[in-house]
């Protein structure tokens, strides 16, 4: 099973960017969708973005679109979460997820994996 680190969280102002990673190891990534969510303080856990294995075919929650785009480097064992033109409401802990079904992981269900999360704030 794959375990996964998520990195790249910080403090930026608003307008702003960042680039957070998860870094998989442990099993076979490119067998594995991988999805971005997203948990701000009582709040429940929300979809971002998921990518299938082999990295062709993105899905990112409607709101977000244009301003957040996910990759992945199968090569690098790594996922990536671009976000630009952040605002005060993005902030949150970031997850990373994988799992071996796509449309699952998209609704939070059979994943395999989770992160231990990573924090983004953003000051207006």
């Amino acid at each position: 099973q794959v375990q996964l680190v998520e990195s790249g969280g910080g403090l930026v102002q608003a307008g702003g960017s960042l680039r957070l990673s998860c870094a998989a190891s442990g099993g076979t990534f490119s067998n594995y969708a991988v999805g971005w969510f997203r948990q701000a303080p009582g709040k429940e856990r929300e979809f971002v973005a998921a990518l299938s294995a082999s990295g062709g075919v993105p899905a990112h929650e409607e709101s977000l679109k244009g301003r957040f785009t996910i990759s992945r480097d199968n090569a690098r064992n790594t996922a990536y979460l671009q976000m630009n033109s952040l605002k005060p409401e993005d902030t949150a802990v970031y997850y990373c997820a994988a799992g071996g079904r796509f449309r699952l992981l998209i609704g939070g269900q059979a994943i395999d994996s989770w992160g231990q999360g990573t924090q983004v704030t953003v000051s207006s």
